[in-house]
Order: structure tokens, then sequence, then C-alpha cells
């Protein structure tokens, strides 16, 4: 919903042509990952103020030709990306330190273990239940299958905790743009065979569906761990719950199913009744905001600073 006072035309999947006429006479510019905003471009936007770019990457725009006609660049994250990043980066921690098992352990009352003693500043008892491979995610090894706007917030996340993240797409990201990522681009093998923990975030298409099967998952590191918020059906889930099963894999997270909602038999779910290491949701990775007018008002933020003379946020030229 946009402010009441600005005259908003959106385009359908502009074609370079659409967009240049489209520009005439317009000041400022909401874009997305679509096309090249370059000098050529800029030349037919006299009028254009300000650019700005939806998502976490600017590549496609020649910011050095915005900064000499006095264009303004500013940049906001999309709220979905950043909301599925998050989501994200909770599943690698979860896993990593059992918490599906450990939460499990502290609820059940039918366990006995040593004798009780209360605590004090001097007194406790450590890890209980004796639970073992509770992990970190310093310095661990990433590897995201599927690198858009998701891959890229998650990527951005991931620096705090010093990860080395690799990633595969089907077009290799400019190398600066990797660089400033702190990204590296690998081969499909080398990421499933070196990564400590696989994000899987690929899109339906006829190429993807399930191309994580039995093959990828036979490839992947011993011990490591898959975390899944694609696209529904590029995991084969029979696969997947036989890798779990044997022991093969550590732990996995899934948010979309090939049918949804989950159905009874899905082999996903006896893992997880087995006490699997294993993370089901109900595909909620990108949130459930109680408000998403408020959203979409709050993207335009940028451009009404801007336009009542105040600095944007995100601002880049």
């Amino acid at each position: 919903m946009a402010p009441e006072d600005l005259q908003v035309t959106m385009l359908r999947e502009p074609d370079r042509a659409r967009l240049v006429t489209a520009l005439d006479g317009v000041r400022y510019l909401i874009s997305e990952r679509r096309g090249v905003i370059d000098d050529e471009v800029l030349t037919r936007a006299p009028d254009l103020e300000m650019i700005l770019r939806l998502g976490a990457t600017t590549h496609d725009i020649d910011l050095e030709a915005a900064r000499r006609r006095g264009i303004v660049v500013c940049r906001r994250g999309q709220e979905g990306p950043i909301r599925v990043a998050e989501y994200l980066v909770m599943q690698c921690l979860a896993l990593l330190r059992r918490l599906p098992e450990t939460e499990r352990i502290a609820r059940d009352r039918s366990r006995k273990w040593a004798e009780p003693s209360e605590t004090d500043e001097n007194t406790f008892s450590y890890n209980w239940s004796e639970t073992r491979n509770l992990l970190g995610l310093h310095d661990r090894r990433i590897g995201i299958l599927g690198f858009g706007e998701i891959g890229a917030e998650l990527s951005e996340r991931l620096k705090g905790w010093r990860c080395d993240v690799t990633y595969h797409r089907r077009s290799r990201l400019p190398e600066p743009i990797e660089r400033n990522m702190g990204v590296r681009y690998v081969e499909l093998g080398d990421l499933a065979s070196r990564s400590d923990v696989v994000i899987c975030l690929l899109p339906y298409t006829k190429a993807t569906l399930q191309m994580v099967d039995v093959a990828f998952l036979a490839s992947m590191k011993p011990g490591a761990f898959l975390v899944s918020a694609g696209s529904g059906g590029v995991v084969d889930e029979f696969a997947l719950a036989d890798a779990l099963f044997s022991g093969r894999l550590a732990g996995a997270a899934v948010d979309t199913f090939a049918v949804e909602p989950i159905q009874p038999d899905n082999p996903l779910l006896q893992a997880a009744e087995d006490g699997t290491n294993i993370i089901l949701t109900p595909h909620v990775a990108g949130g459930s905001p109680p408000d998403a007018w408020d959203e979409l008002r709050r993207m335009f933020g940028p451009v009404m600073a801007h336009r009542a003379g105040e600095e944007p946020s995100g601002r880049l030229v």
C-alpha cells in the first residue's frame, strides 16, 4: 500500500524497452533484481532522483553513473527473505545442538538420572543427560544450494559465526559480489561433499525436481546436516528419511514438502517420531507478520525521507 500522495505505476516482468519508456517523467524507481540499470537507462530518465533497490545486491546497477547524475541509490532488504534467513540460522543452531533430542530429554518424567542436588554458585550438574555431539555453528562449512535473495541475507548473518560459506546456482555471481558477501562458488559435488550443513533453497522446476536425491545425499559429508526451505518436491523425502535412519546424516530440518499439508504417511514423520534429530515445520520459514500492509508501507520509507529532505536509510550513493 503506497502513501496516498504517491502515484505508483507497477511494471510486471518489464523488459528493457518497456522500462525505459516507463521512466519518462519518473522521479523514483523501486527495483527488484530484474534487468540491468546502466548509464544508457539513466540517460533516458532525466527526472529520476532515486533508485531504491529491494534486495541484498546492487551489482546490476551502475552506481558510478548514478553518482555522476546526482541520483540517490538506496538498498532495502526484503522482509520475507530476511525472515527466512533468520529461520535458517535458527534451524542450523537447533540441529547442531541436537535441540529435538535435548528438549525431549528435559520433558521426560519417566527417566532416572543421577542423584539430584540443589544448585548454587558452586554446585551444578552440567549436561546431566550426558548427551553427546552437541556442536556449534562457529567456523562451520555451510553450503547454500540455490543462491538468491534468501541466500544473500543468510550469508550476511553467518558472517558473525565466521562460517566458510560456499554456494551453487545456475549462474555464478560476479566475483566482486562474492568477495563483498564473503561467499565462494563451488560445483554441486564439492558443495555436497565438503559442507557441514547443506541448506537447500532451490525453487521448483523440472530441473530441480527431487534434485536432492539418493545420490546427492550419499555424496554428502558423513555426519552432515540438511536444512531445506526451498520449494517442496526438490528433496526426495524417502531418501532423506533413509539417510537419517542409517545415521549417514546427523540431522535435518524441513519446512516444505512434496505434498502440503504434510500427510500422515510422510516418511519424515516416522523419523521424527523415532527420535531422530529432525525438525519439521509447516511451511512457515517466511513468518506470519501481523500487518503485511505495514511492511509494504515501510518499503517506501527511503522515498518518503528523500521527499522530506531527510537522509534516506540504506543509502549507497
